[in-house]
């Protein structure tokens, strides 16, 4: 089926931002986009509130934060994943636990978190990673069994189902990313999804408060300060702890444009990224991320296993971009091996000590071999783009798979 170009940015972004610069930035004048923007989202993602914030790893923190993570507590999640679903536990001076995955999907494996709950733990942050989520079913029934939260990273995931709801509408916090290579994106921003539940509401204000300062008179439907109490000698401004992880107008102006044709955007991905599968066809060696039947990717990228011992993993892109690919991104280290965490339990330096300070009981060891099939994964994964704006890229991006391919022999 022949496919043009689609505009990433168009007029209705424009229109949006044109609103903002006419307001010269007075809180006065302003055309209440951040209020637009956090109603919509909620309503597209069936979550009972939405929340702007300056990026995607703010609304973990945020996250987090509303879900009672405090000094010492753990919050179990995935190795597999970028830093910020890690780092923001740190940030809480809380302890990230790593529960390894499930082989072909990449996902966090239910089993493996069971086992890994004490009674410090306190959270459970899933990651649907590269736009395919985990098994929610079963992390929701552990949590629920457990008295725990569930967030939902879902920095790479816009649209998908799982079993027919949308992935963001299924644990209790869901975080979304709008940074530039994201299926809708404001240059930069993020929101938090705050779902259906008896403290939803109580929740939804902490989130508020704690991204604008902690100021007193803001809840979840209020996001800025009136100008009657901001300028009165006797308000009393700040009743909590909180960071200045506000979204700016101008982001909230642009994601709103986005909101409106992401449909488009989500399925040129999805489209894209069944040209590569194609073109993988029947290659034994080469095996895309799977989808389980009662789930959709909204495909980030089209992540797929190089499995041949005989080919390795910078041959594989070398050749590609040779014939012409765009490149091929790898995965990030398994996060236990990064630098960072690599020797946390042995008490060096910065966050390392606040894990040691805060916490009492046994820690995990941030050593080879904790999450074995994580680690095996993360060494194989070959990351395509699949955002082709214009279709004729994307043909010509599988052919030079289905060569590259061949070239190695099926």
């Amino acid at each position: 089926m022949k496919k043009g170009k689609i505009k990433r940015i168009g007029k209705r972004e424009r229109k949006y931002v044109e609103e903002v610069l006419k307001t010269d930035f007075a809180n006065s004048k302003s055309c209440g986009i951040l209020e637009r923007f956090e109603k919509a989202f909620a309503k597209k993602f069936h979550a009972e509130y939405a929340i702007a914030h300056a990026n995607g790893t703010c609304t973990l923190h945020s996250a987090l934060y509303a879900a009672g993570v405090r000094a010492g507590d753990e919050v179990i999640t995935t190795p597999l994943t970028f830093a910020s679903t890690w780092m923001t536990v740190l940030h809480a001076d809380a302890v990230p636990v790593f529960a390894d995955v499930v082989e072909d999907t990449f996902q966090i494996d239910p089993k493996k978190i069971e086992k890994l709950i004490t009674p410090r733990t306190k959270a459970i942050t899933t990651v649907a990673l590269y736009g395919l989520a985990p098994e929610m079913d079963e992390i929701m029934a552990i949590a629920e069994e457990h008295n725990l939260m569930v967030i939902e990273d879902n920095a790479q995931c816009f649209l998908a189902k799982y079993k027919g709801r949308i992935v963001g509408s299924i644990g209790h916090l869901s975080s979304f990313s709008l940074q530039s290579t994201k299926h809708m994106s404001a240059g930069e921003g993020g929101l938090v999804c705050v779902n259906e539940s008896d403290v939803a509401e109580d929740m939804a204000d902490n989130i508020r408060r704690f991204s604008v300062l902690g100021y007193k008179n803001l809840s979840r439907a209020k996001g800025l300060v009136s100008k009657e109490d901001i300028q009165s000698p006797n308000y009393e401004r700040h009743i909590q702890m909180g960071y200045n992880y506000r979204m700016s107008e101008l982001c909230a102006a642009v994601g709103l444009g986005q909101l409106e044709h992401l449909d488009e955007l989500v399925q040129r991905r999805i489209d894209s990224a069944n040209l590569f599968i194609d073109a993988i066809g029947d290659c034994k060696w080469l095996k895309p991320q799977k989808t389980p039947k009662h789930s959709t990717n909204s495909y980030w990228a089209l992540a797929a296993r190089l499995t041949r011992a005989d080919i390795p993993w910078a041959e594989f892109r070398k050749k590609f971009m040779e014939f012409g690919g765009d490149g091929i991104y790898g995965t990030w280290k398994v996060a236990y091996q990064e630098p960072m965490l690599q020797n946390a339990t042995r008490n060096l330096s910065g966050k390392e000590k606040v894990i040691k300070a805060t916490h009492k009981g046994k820690l995990q060891k941030y050593e080879a071999g904790l999450c074995p099939v994580a680690e095996r994964v993360q060494k194989q994964i070959l990351a395509f783009k699949t955002n082709y704006w214009d279709w004729s890229r994307a043909e010509r991006q599988a052919r030079i798979l289905k060569k590259t391919i061949s070239y190695y022999g099926n």
